[in-house]
């Protein structure tokens, strides 16, 4: 069983309008997968729905991680259990430090580990792996006590939200456009830091628009998904296909729902 299952998830926003149309996925341990499909497809909205993001509701099916079902926890709860998201747009967070946080967010995923019981990691150690991993990923250390992503460059943003995915070493990590915005040179970064993450014990699943990422970061499984599903899955020559021929012919072959009392 996969490390993260998705079983016959349908999402829909506040307003109740249906976006991810019914999703079956399994992701494990030392496994990349690559969700990959056209602008407003509803990557983004699935990506949200795995994290637990309160906006989008999961209005049938399961999200299961590690065999539990967490499709009614919380973000934080997700989180404790070794979920993690980076986002395609990371927010700011002003009077936040990135030093700050990292330490708050460790300390509750080392808490919520050690049943309920405090286990903060200690100040040197944290400081170490801090120090080691910024150098490691190319981030500048200054940035350390910066309030989080507040007047970051986007390159510098995708590099803290990679800096708090090795820093948490989360169970199975969801990269939602990561590339998006970044130059050729941090692209590579960014991509290393996630290729040297993945491994026995953790899992990953790329949601992207461009194949590109995926020069950087090789899948195991890439997945096709047009107007809310997975219309085609297959191995890592399914990018290179989009590449050449782009998202119309899955498009094409997506059936167009019937209009509730059209006429014929």
């Amino acid at each position: 069983m996969g490390l993260l299952k998705l079983e016959n998830v349908h999402v829909a926003l506040e307003d109740g309008t249906p976006i991810v149309k019914g999703v079956d996925l399994e992701v494990g341990l030392n496994e990349v997968h690559a969700v990959m499909g056209p602008n407003g497809s509803g990557k983004s909205t699935l990506s949200y729905a795995i994290m637990g993001h309160p906006a989008y509701e999961v209005t049938e099916g399961k999200i299961l991680l590690d065999g539990e079902d967490v499709t009614e926890m919380a973000a934080d709860e997700r989180a404790q259990r070794g979920l993690f998201l980076a986002f395609q747009y990371p927010h700011a967070i002003p009077g936040v430090t990135v030093t700050s946080f990292l330490r708050s967010a460790i300390n509750a995923v080392r808490k919520a580990r050690n049943g309920g019981v405090e286990d903060p990691m200690p100040i040197p150690a944290f400081r170490t792996e801090l120090l080691a991993q910024m150098d490691r990923l190319k981030v500048s250390r200054e940035l350390a006590s910066r309030y989080i992503n507040d007047g970051f460059s986007g390159g510098e943003k995708k590099r803290v939200e990679i800096l708090q995915m090795a820093m948490l070493k989360p169970r199975m990590a969801v990269l939602d456009e990561t590339d998006s915005g970044l130059d050729i040179d941090a692209l590579r970064v960014v991509a290393g830091g996630v290729k040297e993450l993945v491994g026995p014990n953790m899992g990953a699943l790329v949601i992207t628009h461009y194949q590109r990422i995926l020069d950087y970061i090789t899948p195991d499984y890439v997945h096709v998904f047009v107007d809310g599903r997975i219309v085609e899955s297959g191995g890592p020559e399914l990018a290179k296909q989009l590449e050449a021929d782009g998202y119309d012919p899955f498009i094409e072959q997506t059936p167009i729902p019937a209009t509730v009392g059209s006429e014929t």
